[in-house]
């Protein structure tokens, strides 16, 4: 009786042992299994043919179309030529006498670069300086004496018109020789400028005010034979739109080439030729 007693409690001992082992391995499992459940719980991996065949698949077709904005400005940038019909815009204005307005502010402009922008300012260049006074032009030298004193001073004695003094001094001012005269009485003294850079850049910007004026004359001009097509009342309004577009083109070319007469000469005065 107590041999079998012992061999019961044996066996029970053993069976805890295996029990707890078993209890000990499922819990060692359950907290490996806890510890790796973000990556054992991902979705399986796709088969490598599948992910092969995906990479061979060419990407959708996507199809870019131009903006608006950007058809306008092409549209905008190429302006359209407008072709001029002489027979006919001679029978509705004055071509003849606008294109003599306009050639004599181009030549007038030429004329005023010559004399008056050069790097060195020559006595002839401000006796021929055109003086308008009361309503009526005059060369500098017609109402008083130009003489220069020494190389860097020229001298306009002005005694016999005194009163011209105040619009001779202007001109002289506005020239676009870059000069500053000083009165003393009935005389003028003008200091002659050093060809420095600075000297050099001034008349670099006289020449544009001189452009400007003659892009000024032009612009009146084509202005004004715009007026007088308008009045006209025999004139259709698909002629008078016509007309109208072939003079802003005739003034848009005398512009262009009084834009490159500057150009040139403003390359001149500053040494960039």
């Amino acid at each position: 009786m107590l041999r079998i007693t012992a061999l019961l409690r044996a066996a029970s001992f053993t069976a805890l042992e295996l029990n707890g082992s078993t209890i000990v391995r499922a819990f060692t499992k359950r907290s490996i299994c806890t510890a790796l459940r973000p990556v054992r719980c991902e979705p399986p991996a796709a088969p490598v043919a599948s992910l092969t065949a995906a990479k061979l698949q060419p990407p959708p077709t996507v199809r870019h179309y131009a903006k608006g904005k950007d058809k306008k400005k092409d549209k905008k940038g190429a302006a359209a030529k407008v072709q001029i019909n002489e027979e006919q815009l001679g029978g509705l204005i004055d071509l003849d006498g606008l294109r003599t307005q306009m050639e004599k502010s181009l030549a007038a402009m030429k004329d005023d670069y010559v004399k008056n922008l050069s790097l060195r300012s020559t006595t002839g260049s401000i006796e021929t300086l055109r003086i308008t006074y009361e309503g009526k032009d005059y060369q500098l030298q017609e109402l008083g004496q130009v003489v220069r004193k020494n190389p860097k001073t020229l001298v306009v004695n002005l005694v016999a018109f005194p009163q011209t003094i105040p619009v001779v001094l202007q001109a002289i001012q506005r020239s676009g020789m870059n000069l500053n005269p000083q009165q003393d009485g009935t005389t003028l003294f003008i200091p002659v400028p050093k060809v420095t850079r600075e000297h050099r850049e001034g008349l670099a910007k006289n020449a544009k005010v001189l452009f400007i004026k003659c892009r000024d004359r032009i612009k009146d001009a084509q202005n004004q034979s715009i007026k007088k097509l308008k009045k006209q009342s025999n004139v259709s309004e698909d002629e008078a739109f016509q007309a109208q577009a072939q003079i802003t083109a005739i003034a848009d070319g005398f512009v262009k080439e009084a834009e490159k007469l500057m150009e040139l000469k403003q390359a001149e005065l500053l040494g960039d030729k």
